[in-house]
Order: C-alpha cells, then sequence, then structure tokens
C-alpha cells in the first residue's frame, strides 16, 4: 500500500511540473496580435497556428491526469489503516515475570521524649 502512495505521489508531483512548463510555454492573449504580423511565427516549432492547440490539448491532459491522481490520493489518505491506530500499538505489551516493588520500610515510631532532637 505504501508503495502504490508514493508512486501516485510521484506521478503527481511530475504531472504539476509538465502543467507548470506547459503554461510558461503558452503565449497570452496579446500575443496573437503580434503573430498576425508576422513577428517569428513562421519560424515556430509547430507553425503559426499549431502551438496554440497543441499546448492547450496538451495542458488539458496533464491536468485531468493531475486531478485523478489528487482523487486517488484523497481516497487511499481517507482509508483507515489495518494495524492499528499506531506505532505504539505494536508494541507487545510487558509481561509480569518480575516481582513488584518492594514497598519501602517505615521509620520506628519516635517517643515522645525523643521529638526533635539532634545527634551530637
Amino acid at each position: 500500500m505504501n508503495s502504490l502512495f508514493a508512486i501516485i505521489i510521484v506521478i503527481q508531483v511530475v504531472t504539476a511540473l509538465i502543467i507548470i512548463g506547459l503554461v510558461l510555454l503558452q503565449h497570452g492573449k496579446g500575443a496573437d496580435m503580434g503573430a498576425a504580423f508576422g513577428s517569428g511565427a513562421s519560424g515556430s516549432l509547430f507553425g503559426a497556428t499549431g502551438s496554440s492547440n497543441f499546448l492547450s490539448r496538451a495542458t488539458a491532459a496533464a491536468a485531468a491526469v493531475f486531478f485523478v491522481a489528487t482523487l486517488v490520493l484523497s481516497f487511499l489518505g481517507s482509508r483507515p489503516q489495518a494495524g492499528g491506530a499506531g506505532v505504539m500499538d505494536q508494541i507487545p505489551a510487558p509481561t509480569a515475570t518480575q516481582p513488584a516493588p518492594a514497598a519501602p520500610a517505615q521509620a520506628p515510631a519516635k517517643t515522645p521524649g525523643q521529638a526533635n532532637e539532634i545527634p551530637k
């Protein structure tokens, strides 16, 4: 169960990094006007119009994977553990092989004449 949890966390972190990269690669709305007048759009990797379509679809796919990983992690985290409530529950209880400690010995009772005498 712990290995599945770790794998899903790795998938979620990698997908989050992919989403960050894809969002940073996309052009803003103001970049469309500059592309219309030929400001380097013909020399781009995906062509004049292909980058926005590819990047938006890849971002949507990465977001879907991220949301599915989040739902799986919340489902796995909400299930109760089969081993008990914690680590301390797994420690065996001590056995009664050792005798109980003896009660401390009482001091002898003082007589009325010995009440506060200090030895010299």
